[in-house]
């Protein structure tokens, strides 16, 4: 489990996250909706120790994430960024294999090599190994990264827009992977998605964020709702079940 006590995030006299509080229950597939702003992203990102909090506490499994050691928390939780470009001149490959880097140390044995060539295939680049990611589609980069994530095989994954740049098709294939690393693989997966329709059919667990705080958190069927939906966006949002799932309809 993810408990974060009392969060808070400030730049200058900025406050991005307020006091927020929330559970991320372990196993399954958590969604973190929310409008523009919402510090969504922040939170992922203070979550997983790439951003510093200005003040609280945020425990993994019971560890505190400050006084774990990086090496530690490598092995427990992995995160993919929404800004997550790379200087590097670097192959397909290269990048996936990044992801073994806490468990090989640079040093890649050939279960290392192994789980390199499994999250290839799982997200279909096998062909694309060889070539550098400023040759390839964004959308496929964006797949490679979430195979390098994918491959550092640890418990906690969470994503933050991991559906920049892909189309529909391999949105809903990236959202299934996402569901099969939860319900196959044990996994906890959590995700800031923008797409509520994805939240809506994909997740076990919703956590709606809005202006810094906590807004609101439960299941699909407890948030997935008219009103509650409407008071998060401010904005019309009609909820229609369609092949048993609730599906929102927010155009005018």
């Amino acid at each position: 489990m993810i408990e974060a006590q009392s969060v808070s995030k400030r730049y200058g006299q900025t406050l991005v996250v307020d006091d927020v509080s929330l559970r991320i229950p372990r196993g399954g597939l958590t969604s973190i909706i929310g409008p523009n702003g919402a510090g969504k992203s922040t939170m992922l990102s203070m979550i997983s120790r790439l951003l510093p909090m200005s003040a609280g506490t945020v425990l993994v499994d019971g560890q505190d994430i400050h006084t774990t050691p990086s090496h530690v928390l490598a092995r427990k939780l992995a995160i993919l960024r929404q800004d997550n470009h790379m200087a590097l001149r670097l192959t397909v490959r290269d990048l996936v294999a990044f992801g073994r880097f806490p468990h090989s140390q640079g040093r890649l044995s050939r279960d290392d090599e192994a789980r390199i060539d499994a999250a290839l295939a799982h997200l279909h680049l096998q062909t694309l190994g060889g070539r550098y990611l400023d040759e390839i589609s964004g959308g496929q980069r964006q797949r490679a990264f979430v195979a390098m994530v994918m491959c550092q095989d640890t418990d906690y994954v969470l994503l933050d827009e991991p559906l920049n740049n892909l189309d529909m098709h391999h949105a809903v294939a990236m959202m299934g992977l996402l569901r099969s690393l939860a319900d196959e693989h044990g996994k906890t997966v959590v995700v800031v998605v923008h797409d509520i329709n994805f939240a809506s059919t994909y997740s076990d667990h919703i956590v709606a964020m809005k202006h810094g705080r906590l807004a609101c958190q439960g299941s699909p069927t407890e948030l997935i709702q008219e009103d509650v939906l409407q008071s998060l966006y401010e904005m019309a949002v009609r909820v229609h079940e369609i092949a048993g799932q609730r599906i929102c309809v927010y155009y005018r």
